[in-house]
């Protein structure tokens, strides 16, 4: 069912910050910092794969990225929904629901046998395709499943996520150069703001957490091992 009404985009990023939190999707520890898949460190860390086994956080959410991308994009922009592998295919098929869309999920990269193919699914040439995926840090991955999506004939000029990091200044820029638009719920700063109110974690935490999301590359730069 598509959603017709909705909350304004601070209410729904302050909900979603709260929500993500309360599942304890959000980690903060500034003491013994979390490995990024890029192998840098940081204070912070988001895993929304949990949402999944939260129905009533789940079914509220996908209404909530429904219609950001609805109210954004326009109610009939899209004719496919696809899910990047793997966090992006549940929340895909959910939003493609809602939509009312067929749904695919685009691979990272062939599997190596059988079609070799990067999208699964029909993606006929022409349909305009919305990326859904849980989570960007700074786009880098979301411009692979783009072309992907691009080459079967589809464009891809949309992309919606949960959780943005909001933190790297140049990643709508690298998105908007590759004609992607970008969709969020909220960013760390929302989720920050709630920690605060939620009085879960220390004033040191915190105060450090600030500082990462502030200046993260010169954070990195000062916490690397070695």
């Amino acid at each position: 069912m598509i959603p017709t009404s909705y909350p304004t985009a601070e209410e729904i990023a302050r909900l979603t910050a709260r929500m993500l939190l309360e599942i304890e999707a959000v980690h903060l520890n500034a003491d013994e910092p979390f490995t990024l898949a890029s192998g840098l460190p940081s204070p912070t860390y988001i895993d929304c794969r949990k949402l999944i086994s939260f129905p009533r956080i789940r079914s509220t959410l996908m209404d909530f990225l429904t219609v950001t991308v609805m109210r954004n994009a326009g109610f009939e922009a899209f004719d496919n929904v696809a899910g990047g592998e793997t966090a992006g295919i549940p929340f895909g098929a959910l939003v493609a629901e809602r939509m009312g869309l067929p749904m695919t999920y685009v691979r990272k990269k062939p599997k190596g046998y059988g079609r070799n193919a990067r999208i699964e699914g029909v993606m006929t040439e022409g349909q305009r395709v919305l990326l859904v995926e849980d989570l960007t840090t700074d786009g880098g991955s979301k411009l692979s499943f783009v072309d992907a999506i691009r080459e079967t004939g589809a464009t891809c000029a949309h992309t919606a996520v949960i959780f943005y990091y909001g933190i790297f200044p140049d990643t709508e820029a690298k998105l908007g150069a590759h004609g992607v638009t970008l969709h969020h719920l909220c960013t760390w700063w929302d989720v920050l703001e709630a920690a605060k109110e939620s009085g879960a974690f220390t004033d040191t935490t915190l105060t450090e957490v600030e500082a990462f999301l502030n200046a993260p590359r010169a954070w990195q730069d000062a916490h690397k091992k070695g």
